[in-house]
């Protein structure tokens, strides 16, 4: 449940278009309903701005199913990371409404189109293409968040033209989360380009001694630039999130 959906069901309590009995029944779960495997946290987002969401790499799908059955019931955005193709489609055929978005791997469930919740837009930006699939995480989460988003994609250091050719988006979106592999350059570039916040994501894209992207995290974690702040390896849901209580209205 978040604010709005607390703040509806408790107004039609006062305009008596809902029986008290009736809203006790609506909050029955709240804050937490357990499960034989989990425990979900209804109230997450009225604490914390963000909902509850389902991280699915190591839960099958049956359990991803039943947890987001249960989460659409309770919350105004449902959300599930790292969901195989496999997967997904076993739990989109049990859960009507939800959506898979398959380059993220993220399932999404109750999105309110057109919701704006953001003060500006929020950039999504890739140095290489093989490092879409995490950019994506990023543009799926901080969209379902409720904010715009805009892409700029395979605009690394070993082609730095084709950043400066996309420099409108960077001087206009109000932070910017940017993905990068291999050496990791590409935040301190654009942190030394603008005047905003920078949530850079370094990915496991590179070669030997890229050792799964912890080259590109030292990278980015040295950053000289100013205002670049970073998250871990692959985690775009996390820079999504970043971004979007920085871009909060």
């Amino acid at each position: 449940m978040d604010n709005h959906k607390l703040s509806e069901l408790l107004q039609r309590v006062s305009d008596g278009s809902c029986s008290v009995e009736e809203a006790l029944k609506s909050l029955k779960h709240m804050p937490t309903e357990t499960l034989e495997f989990a425990c979900i946290d209804h109230h997450r987002h009225l604490r914390t701005g963000f909902p509850e969401v389902v991280f699915g790499e190591n839960k099958s799908a049956d359990q991803i199913a039943e947890i987001m059955i249960r989460m659409m019931k309770g919350t105004s955005v449902a959300l599930a990371t790292r969901v195989s193709s496999e997967k997904a489609e076993v739990v989109t055929g049990r859960v009507e409404g939800l959506i898979y978005h398959e380059q993220a791997s993220m399932l999404v469930g109750n999105l309110v189109d057109g919701e704006d919740r953001g003060r500006g837009v929020i950039a999504v930006v890739a140095a290489g293409t093989s490092d879409i699939p995490v950019a994506e995480e990023a543009l799926v989460t901080a969209g379902s968040l409720g904010n715009r988003v805009e892409t700029l994609y395979d605009v690394g250091v070993a082609g730095i033209h084709r950043l400066l050719a996309g420099r409108e988006l960077l001087e206009v979106a109000t932070v910017l989360i940017v993905v990068a592999g291999m050496e990791g350059a590409l935040p301190s570039v654009i942190g030394g380009l603008v005047d905003k916040p920078v949530v850079a994501v370094p990915t496991s894209v590179g070669y030997g001694t890229g050792f799964g992207g912890i080259a590109a995290l030292l990278g980015m974690l040295n950053s000289c630039a100013p205002g670049v702040a970073v998250v871990n390896i692959d985690n775009g849901f996390g820079a999504g999130c970043m971004a979007a209580a920085i871009n909060r209205k």
